[in-house]
Order: C-alpha cells, then structure tokens, then sequence
C-alpha cells in the first residue's frame, strides 16, 4: 500500500520530477566538460562559420570565410609532458593541407589531433590548445588513417587508401 501510494505521488509529480532529472543531467554533463577541460588543460575554441563561397570574377579565386588556427594544440590522449605541441594555420583561401615527412615524424598524430580537436570543439568541448585557437564547423569529418590492404578483395594498401579517398571525396562539400 506505500508502495503503491508513493507511485501514485510520483505520477501526480512526473513533469515536476523530469524536469528536476533533465536539469540535473544538464549540470551534470557541465562539470564533467569543465573537469576534463581542467584535466587537459584545455581552452575554449573560437567556432568559426564556413560561409558558402561566392563566385567572383574569372580573374578572381572563390573565397570562403574559412578559418583554421591551431595554437599549442595538443592529442589530449598523450603525455602533456612529452608531446610536441602542434601550430597550424591555415588562412580563408586555404582549401586543404599536405602533410609529408619520414616515417615516424608525426603526421599520422598531427592528422588524428586535428580531426579529433574539431570533433571536440563542435560537441562543446574545451580543446587541448592556447586560447584563441579558432576552427571552422565542419559538416563532416572523414578520415583514411591506416593499413586497409585486404587480401579477401585483393587490395593493396595503396589501392585500399584509394577507395577509401574516392569514397570520402564523393562526401566532401567545399
């Protein structure tokens, strides 16, 4: 019988009570950002809007208010001690970035700290770089980070990045 009264009680209540739960999970998920902000040492990102490009005369490139600045931005997975942290910038009439070098120098965690930085960011993420660090809101992120070679589909690992570029550029927007 208190059983069933106290259920009766919440019934009467539940807008009252999942509001209470909604504005707890809010809060909630506000420390845990700002505590893993704390634990990477992490600031806030400037978002940029990626405007739609607008034509200009022949003798004119297409423009785009596209901004792209990374200060000190570092992989928030790796040692704050030992990692060598990473500037990039890349201004309104950069459209990509080639990144080469020998083996073991650095491009494949420069790549994932850049896609996971902008990942971060647009989920309302703190970002593991100096302050005044600005990224564009990407409508997508694709990635080809790896070895795809199959032997099943007698791909080499050259023809297995590819396909997998094909695939991504058929995504791709400006």
């Amino acid at each position: 019988r208190v059983l069933a009264e106290l259920c009766a009680k919440i019934g009467e209540n539940k807008e009252e009570i999942n509001t209470g739960v909604e504005a707890l999970a809010a809060l909630d998920l506000a420390f845990a950002k700002a505590k893993y902000a704390d634990a990477i040492r992490a600031s806030e990102p400037v978002l940029n809007e990626i405007k739609e490009r607008k034509k200009k005369k022949d003798s004119e490139s297409p423009l785009s208010s596209f901004l792209f600045q990374l200060d000190q931005a570092r992989h928030p997975l790796l040692d704050t001690e030992s990692v060598v942290p990473l500037d990039i910038t890349l201004d309104a009439e950069t459209r990509a970035l080639v990144i080469t070098g020998p083996n073991t120098g650095g491009k494949t965690v420069t790549l994932k700290t850049v896609g996971l930085l902008a990942l971060m960011a647009q989920s309302g993420l703190h970002i593991p770089a100096k302050s005044g660090s600005a990224l564009p809101c990407f409508a997508s992120v694709h990635a080809d980070i790896g070895d795809e070679q199959s032997i099943e589909q007698s791909l080499s690992t050259f023809s297995g990045h590819i396909k997998n570029i094909s695939q991504i550029l058929k995504k791709a927007d400006d």
